[in-house]
Formats: C-alpha cells, structure tokens, sequence
C-alpha cells in the first residue's frame, strides 16, 4: 500500500467558503437582477458630457450590499 504524501489530491485543501460569500452567493441565486436593472435603466443616467457613469449592475449590487452589511460609503470602497 503507498502512503500518502502532502502532494496527494486527498491532501489538496479546499477553500473554505464564509458565511459572506455562502450569503453573497445565495443573494446572487435569490435576488432578480436582471428584473431591477430593466426597472431602474430609463432612469439611469446615460453616458454623455463630463465622467462616464458606473454600470448600473455594479452600482445596484453595491448598494444592496451596503445595505446588508451596514457598510458606510468608505467601508464598501475599501471592501472592493
């Protein structure tokens, strides 16, 4: 019988998934994206003159998780 050596796939860790991202993935699942974004689009600000705004996707997922999470504004920059 051969003995296991560290390099052994049954060795090979696993990461371990936190309970943030097990939620951030269960909210990704749950929460309708696609259904909010199309709702919020006309109302978004277009591309134009001065500083291109951020995707919608994106600034709707921050805001959902400055929410959850109670993070203030520089909070979530720093968690980016």
């Amino acid at each position: 019988m051969k003995q296991l050596g560290l390099d052994d796939s049954s060795f090979v860790k696993q990461p371990k998934k936190t309970r943030k991202a097990q939620f951030l993935s269960e909210m990704d699942r749950v929460v309708p994206w696609s259904r909010l974004i199309a709702l919020i689009e006309p109302h978004y600000p277009k591309p134009g003159k001065g500083r291109r705004p951020i995707a919608l996707d994106t600034m709707l997922r921050i805001h959902f998780m400055q929410q959850w999470f109670a993070y203030s504004d520089p909070a979530m920059e720093e968690a980016l």
